[in-house]
């Protein structure tokens, strides 16, 4: 059974769930619709818009030990291959998730204690474009071995005029691995700019 997560909350992933060693963590976020007026009519279109998912896997201070720590359209693997993205869907568009992080938990290495999970809008800027044009974001947790669901959390706050976003994140406690619903917007404009807060 899926449990339902609101923002804030917190979830033991492996107490409870023995044997989970991997999990896939499904992101998904559907363009808005919006309503244009023009000389026929109003006319109901959706914005193309490219939401990227990346991973920054950061040490027991919360910082960002390595480079290579950050995965995303550019870097789908960690070095030690615990965490690797499904690459990058560029319109949303469609069912299901948009976007697949598989996490490895049991060869995270030792260094890593958290894994926060992050969206921002590519080339937000240039395209004039925030999460004012995107609806039915929410972030999931699967067993990978069995497809089964355990987590969700549906960011369900308006977060118009921010352009990424701190969707939640994984973390260890006492041996065990836990996930943090947390849902926090900001200005940041590319992932580059999300890093900076752990370095």
């Amino acid at each position: 059974m899926t449990i339902s997560l609101v923002k804030g909350q917190k979830i033991d992933l492996t107490k409870g769930n023995a044997g989970l060693s991997k999990v896939v963590v499904g992101l998904g976020w559907d363009p808005a619709v919006v309503e244009k007026k023009g000389f026929f009519g109003t006319k109901k279109s959706t914005v193309e818009i490219d939401c990227d998912a990346s991973v920054i896997m950061l040490d027991e201070n919360g910082r960002l030990a390595k480079e290579k720590n950050v995965v995303f359209f550019a870097n789908l693997q960690s070095p030690d291959g615990s965490v690797v993205h499904s690459g990058d869907n560029r319109t949303g568009e469609g069912d299901g998730d948009d976007e697949q992080i598989a996490v490895s938990l049991n060869k995270v290495p030792a260094d890593v204690s958290k894994i926060v999970f992050v969206v921002n809008i590519y080339d937000c800027v240039n395209r004039k474009q925030d999460f004012g044009h995107i609806q039915s974001a929410y972030i999931r947790i699967l067993n990978d071995s069995n497809n089964q669901e355990l987590v969700k959390f549906n960011l369900t706050e308006n977060y118009a005029g921010k352009t990424s976003l701190i969707v939640g994140e994984m973390y260890r406690n006492d041996g065990e691995w836990k996930f943090s619903a947390i849902g926090e917007a900001s200005t940041d404009t590319t992932i580059g700019q999300l890093v900076k807060r752990y370095t």
